[in-house]
């Protein structure tokens, strides 16, 4: 491999999540080449590229989607930021991987999925489960039958997350159903097979900022099929993945969101992470690996979605968490 075929990414935000990203990818050897990082910060830019390796470091966001040996960027800033860092790469022509939940509603999601189909680059929300082995085994022993007609999702997200500012602070996007309840609607959608739930239930508390601190939710869906989904920034709940069936039961262990061991009735499924001997801020976070690696297929395919994490679903993922914070009593600046 040269570096000429490496995949070129852009980083934008020079922020732990980017460096969890980026420091996964050292896993894929000579596949992905940082070329460029960008920050609000020339300073925060320049100390990322440092400690990385990065080619060169930008002051602005604007800087960096104007460098033309970027070939794609990811998008780890906090989800405030994802529609108008996103709408600048891709006007820019760049591809885009942007974490995840892609934006603060369902209106801006929909602008940012317009776009980028208009635009015709890659766009993925990045839904980094999906790609976990984990996850593919799952849907592997669920496909085949083996716990019969699923008739109940059960999955929870749980964390102390009181003193993190970005988890607490309506004007950062904080909140558990954001936050947190994102990757237990992923995990029920997986399931379900991004059907549209026939109703969203939801009920939580407050915190003093005006996000949801606690919430449960619970999505019905077609052929009595149900999912209860919980999650709190509040206090640790199992943050496991239940698989309900009409011929057994399916367990995703914790931590559900990047797991490496199920159980179902065909025995256990391990898939341990490897140890590189690099530090990652994020538990499991060189699980990125997955979902990178992954995207570099899409881009060597020529496909402009991710059939594990399509833009429909990306819009339906918006639709339910939308509906489950406003039954909750959750609004934003941006739904104004």
């Amino acid at each position: 491999m040269t570096a000429e075929m490496a995949t070129r990414w852009g980083i934008a935000s020079a922020g732990k999540i980017s460096s969890d990203y980026v420091t996964a990818m050292k896993a894929l050897k000579d596949d992905h080449r940082v070329v460029a990082v960008g920050a609000r910060s020339l300073a925060d830019a320049q100390a990322f590229a440092k400690k990385h390796g990065v080619e060169r470091a930008y002051g602005s966001y604007e800087e960096l989607s104007r460098d033309p040996d970027v070939e794609i960027v990811y998008i780890g800033t906090i989800h405030p930021f994802h529609l108008p860092v996103a709408k600048l790469m891709v006007n820019a022509g760049k591809h885009v991987l942007c974490e995840k939940p892609l934006c603060i509603n369902l209106k801006d999601t929909k602008e940012l999925v317009a776009l980028a189909r208009q635009k015709k680059v890659f766009f993925m929300e990045g839904v980094w489960s999906r790609f976990f082995p984990v996850y593919k085994e799952m849907m592997k022993r669920i496909n085949a039958g083996e716990i019969g007609d699923v008739i109940q999702v059960l999955c929870s997200f749980g964390h102390p997350l009181e003193n993190i500012p970005r988890s607490v602070e309506k004007e950062l996007g904080g909140g558990a159903t954001l936050d947190l309840g994102v990757y237990c609607v992923q995990f029920a959608s997986l399931i379900m097979g991004g059907e549209r739930p026939e109703k969203v239930l939801a009920a939580g508390h407050l915190n003093d900022n005006g996000v949801d601190a606690t919430t449960s939710a619970t999505l019905v869906y077609s052929k009595g099929r149900v999912a209860t989904l919980n999650c709190s920034i509040r206090c640790e709940l199992p943050c496991e993945g239940i698989v309900v069936g009409t011929k057994g039961t399916l367990k995703v262990s914790s931590p559900v969101w990047c797991p490496v061991h199920l159980e179902s009735p065909s025995g256990k499924f391990d898939s341990p992470l490897p140890d590189l001997g690099h530090s990652y801020i994020f538990k499991n976070g060189q699980g990125m690996m997955y979902e990178a690696a992954d995207v570099r297929r899409c881009l060597q395919e020529g496909l402009l979605e991710n059939p594990h994490i399509t833009l429909d679903e990306t819009l339906l993922l918006s639709e339910i968490l939308e509906s489950i914070r406003k039954q909750v009593g959750v609004t934003y600046p941006q739904d104004l």
